[in-house]
């Protein structure tokens, strides 16, 4: 496929700052970024040279904008280019690509409120240039006000730049699964998997629109240059369906590769099951560091149903992996190194065992006793994510602290926080506080942000549930620990940026413990979630604490959340757990119990938490035990993060 002058300096600056390999299994054009900060930056960049080559000209730019997480950042950097370099956006004229409806454009899930939020409220586009469906538009009106707003993109000069997204159905705008090529704007209904995803956004999917107002097919690759967003793992599945799969309209992004000018923009997770990411070795030579080799021999034991031990020179080869067994084996050699890799993870001591050789361990023997910190994004990631090891500690006498990094008060629900409330009043009629808790509950209204004695009130359910919990596994009071950080308090699960106070507050924690271990979470997949901004509030304490002497003695451990688990070659510490452990496990899990029976932020796994937890943990160890390893009943699994080089 020829490019044109545009494409190809887009293709330079695109491969001057990711990846970019495209290989014979894919069929549509893309880069892939370490992170997706560094890829928005990217795009914005892209968008803003556009404007001003048509300013230049004094013609229109017209683009294509899209809401949702993914391009968050590219709008936040449009804005800030704006204001500190002068960019104008006077000659721009923008047409979103849907709106859910029926919605009040005030509502502040519509997409009216994310752009101007996000976007239009802090540059200097004309309001007139600014066209948005309307989610308000008398049902009867529908059809001609659908036509109309094709007329007014050709009225335009059509769309010179469109941005996307990509669902999990494969859906761009809301063209869910069945849409035609060439369908128009229409009014749409949503697909289930689209509105259990947009479920925490409207606090319940009882409380997502079922339709939506989206351009169509046929609109969008009227653009005359496309360029879709793809972060986190949970995209993974999806872009490598549409890169390399089949045009079909079961899943409608795949009709962008009949598209002469797109671009998808990944980073690392979102691209990683594309097939010269997961499995290089079958698209052509291999550099074969340790991490590749090792990620290759466990693909090679589940390929062939094989413990790691009983490979042959015969299955390396047969599987593409002949280079590998040329530079590195024979298959004996490579073998015995991968299960002595895998053996020395396993431990039943996550704190270091005390007086023993611990050359091939994955803690340190000294000092016997530490100073342990489990970070917890929300009031209950501890037990679900690591209960059991969490126990381990605190029964081999280490001094483990718990901190709790937000109040994880949105995810109480109205109805568990009106309970207590009434609880309260019973107990103190006259109470004023009390009263206000329960008007305001009472007369709450659809998408309308707590007031904040509701909120602290949601805050010390998830705070009396925490305590529990960790009475429960032995662990003091005093070393319970809830540091709010005020990123997470804005009553929305829209949060705050990341300040100097949330990271102030993880600082002097870390300074008073002086920890030899720490815990976190580890979920580096999910670019805007909570998860991710304690981890980044971690990493740039780290980063700010890293030259004091303690630090230098100071390990961290990652663990995963409740929906994924880190793969098998990745993992530098495994915990086994016993029967017994994971019935504790469990219970510990059971005293937070405004997340158990109808969580409000469940997703599209309808398991309860502890179920995840359980058939999580049962799985790694099935897998170690498959590849040859000790079988045990359940297994934690962690990986170790490098701050200090050490």
């Amino acid at each position: 496929m020829k490019k044109n002058p545009i494409q190809r300096n887009i293709d330079i600056s695109y491969k001057l700052a990711g990846q970019f390999e495209e290989t014979r299994f894919e069929k549509i054009h893309n880069v892939i970024f370490e992170n997706s900060n560094v890829a928005s930056i990217t795009v914005a960049h892209e968008i803003a040279d556009l404007i001003k080559e048509r300013s230049i000209r004094n013609e229109l730019c017209v683009l294509g904008l899209a809401t949702g997480s993914s391009p968050i950042k590219v709008y936040e950097e449009l804005v800030r280019m704006h204001k500190e370099e002068g960019l104008s956006f006077k000659n721009v004229v923008t047409f979103n690509l849907d709106e859910y409806y029926p919605m009040d454009k005030e509502n502040i899930q519509s997409y009216y409120y994310f752009m101007h939020e996000h976007l239009f409220n802090h540059i200097d586009i004309l309001p007139q240039n600014v066209h948005i469906p309307n989610g308000n538009i008398d049902a009867k009106e529908l059809h001609q006000y659908c036509l109309d707003y094709e007329l007014k993109i050709k009225e335009a000069g059509g769309l010179d730049f469109q941005l996307l997204g990509i669902g999990r159905t494969g859906h761009i705008g809301f063209n869910e699964p069945g849409s035609h090529y060439n369908s128009g704007t229409r009014i749409i209904t949503l697909d289930h998997i689209t509105r259990v995803d947009a479920a925490a956004t409207f606090l319940g999917i009882e409380n997502v629109p079922r339709r939506a107002i989206t351009m169509g097919i046929a609109t969008v690759k009227g653009a005359k240059r496309i360029v879709l967003l793809g972060w986190g793992e949970h995209k993974a599945e999806i872009i490598k369906e549409t890169i390399e799969g089949d045009v079909s309209s079961h899943v409608p992004a795949t009709y962008l590769q009949d598209h002469k000018n797109t671009t998808f923009v990944l980073d690392a997770e979102a691209g990683s099951k594309l097939t010269r990411n997961k499995t290089p070795w079958l698209v052509g030579p291999c550099d074969w560091k340790n991490e590749l080799r090792n990620k290759a021999i466990v693909w090679l034991c589940q390929q062939t149903k094989k413990t790691i031990l009983s490979l042959t020179d015969k299955d390396y080869n047969d599987f593409g992996m002949s280079s590998l067994l040329a530079e590195q084996g024979p298959a004996y050699d490579l073998n015995i190194t991968m299960f002595n890799k895998l053996q020395h993870t396993i431990t039943g001591w996550p704190g270091g065992k005390p007086n023993a050789e611990d050359t091939n361990r994955p803690e340190r023997a000294k000092p016997s006793k530490k100073k342990v910190i489990i970070f917890s994004p929300h009031p209950d990631d501890d037990v679900i994510s690591m209960g059991g090891t969490f126990d381990r500690l605190v029964e081999q006498g280490h001094e483990v602290h718990i901190a709790y990094q937000t109040s994880g008060n949105i995810a109480v629900s109205d109805q568990e926080a009106l309970k207590f409330a009434e609880i309260s009043e019973r107990i103190n009629p006259k109470s004023e506080e009390t009263q206000t808790i329960i008007k305001a509950l009472s007369g709450k209204k659809e998408a309308t942000i707590d007031t904040p004695e509701v909120r602290q009130l949601k805050g010390w359910i998830r705070r009396g549930e925490s305590y529990a919990a960790t009475r429960y596994i032995g662990v003091e009071d005093t070393n319970v620990h809830f540091l709010d950080l005020p990123f997470y308090e804005t009553g929305r699960v829209k949060k705050d940026k990341l300040s100097e106070k949330d990271i102030e507050i993880m600082c002097n924690l870390i300074r008073e413990i002086k920890p030899h271990q720490i815990y976190a979470a580890g979920d580096l997949a999910d670019p805007h979630g909570t998860h991710k901004v304690c981890l980044d509030a971690l990493f740039e304490a780290l980063e700010e604490l890293k030259e004091e002497p303690y630090m230098k003695n100071c390990w961290v451990w990652l663990y995963r959340g409740a929906w994924h688990e880190w793969d098998i070659h990745e993992i530098e510490m495994a915990v086994p757990m016993s029967p017994d452990q994971v019935l504790k496990k469990r219970q510990a899990i059971f005293f937070h119990q405004s997340q158990k029976d109808g969580v409000m932020f469940q997703g599209e796994d309808s398991r309860e938490f502890w179920m995840r937890a359980e058939d999580r943990n049962r799985d790694t160890a099935r897998k170690y035990e498959a590849l040859g390893l000790a079988s045990y009943a359940a297994m934690e699994a962690f990986v170790r993060y490098h701050f200090n080089n050490f």
